[in-house]
């Protein structure tokens, strides 16, 4: 069954409807606001953001009216709100004033206080060097110095570098040991000291002894036919006496170095030796022994290579500057 309206009715129904709508959309619009401009007046409109530049923003104060403010115009107030548009924010901040208050917030640093190490617990010296692996390391060199300290002492006195070292290894004694040592004279071996008794001897004492010796010059030894020694008024000088004199160089007199050896035999680093010097032995006396040779055949800043005869061949021997004890130039027949 169909209901017919009046057609009344129906015109009723779409004016409200219209209506409606009408007071939809004035609902909708903007309401102009008032702005404070920076003369004193007030502007009644609506700001379009859409037109703002670096000149200013365009404002509607009517139906088809509008009307172009500067941003210098507006007071800072209306500014700030500008600024919350994100289209009109580049243009506007340059126009607000920042006051001391706000400018020190910016500026403000944070200072971040560094992270601080724990202190130690107090405890005593030889505890607290012992008690972290770099302490220890410390504590190990420095004894491995003192040994080493040590052993250059023995060195440079003559000492037996076992005895000295043996005692500066020793924990109550540590550096003592190596400065009583320093302190004490040079040792001079017994070899040295025989070798020089005997260049004193003089030659009346070593002729008689060689006669005392020869069992040809006693009475009654010779054959009556055979040929006899006879004796002479004159006493030949003993061989010897031909030899070059021998030189001891002893350490702690001298400092042997690389120049040390090119200053005082420059005569041994020749392939051919001079007929003067062919005869000539270099003899170092070292803690593992002692070598005789004619030759150094290389030199470095630390060691030296001493040619050798061993048998029917050379041999070349390292030796090594802080070795040696005691240097001889002497004739192979001394």
């Amino acid at each position: 069954m169909l209901i017919c309206y009046p057609k009344a009715i129906v015109r009723g129904f779409y004016l409200v409807i219209g209506l409606l709508i009408c007071a939809a959309v004035l609902v909708g619009r903007t309401e102009a606001d008032t702005y404070k401009l920076s003369n004193g007046e007030s502007l009644n409109g609506e700001v379009l953001p859409t037109s703002a530049n670096d000149q200013g923003v365009q404002v509607k104060v009517g139906e088809g009216q509008y009307q172009r403010v500067a941003w210098a115009n507006f007071s800072q107030e209306d500014l700030k709100n500008f600024a919350k548009n994100e289209r009109m924010q580049p243009f506007v901040e340059p126009f607000i004033e920042i006051t001391p208050a706000e400018r020190a917030k910016k500026t403000e640093v944070a200072l971040k206080q560094p992270p601080h190490f724990e202190r130690p617990p107090r405890q005593a010296l030889f505890g607290a060097f012992f008690s972290s692996p770099l302490g220890i390391f410390v504590m190990l060199v420095l004894y491995a110095a003192i040994i080493y300290a040590g052993y250059e002492v023995a060195i440079f006195r003559a000492q037996p570098p076992l005895l000295v070292c043996g005692l500066s290894a020793i924990p109550l004694l540590g550096l003592a040991a190596p400065i009583v040592f320093l302190s004490l004279p040079t040792r001079v071996s017994q070899g040295a000291e025989e070798l020089g008794a005997r260049e004193h001897v003089p030659e009346a004492s070593t002729a008689s002894a060689a006669e005392e010796v020869n069992p040809m010059l006693a009475a009654g030894a010779e054959h009556p036919s055979a040929l006899r020694l006879a004796k002479s008024d004159t006493t030949v000088a003993p061989a010897k006496a031909a030899l070059p004199e021998t030189i001891t160089y002893q350490r702690g007199q001298f400092t042997f170095n690389r120049r040390f050896f090119e200053t005082k035999f420059p005569s041994f680093f020749g392939v051919v030796r001079r007929e003067a010097d062919r005869d000539i032995l270099l003899v170092i006396k070292t803690t593992r022994g002692e070598y005789a040779g004619q030759r150094i055949s290389r030199i470095a800043a630390n060691d030296l290579h001493l040619e050798i005869q061993r048998g029917s061949a050379s041999e070349e021997v390292l030796i090594p500057f802080q070795e040696i004890q005691q240097i001889r130039h002497q004739h192979k027949d001394a």
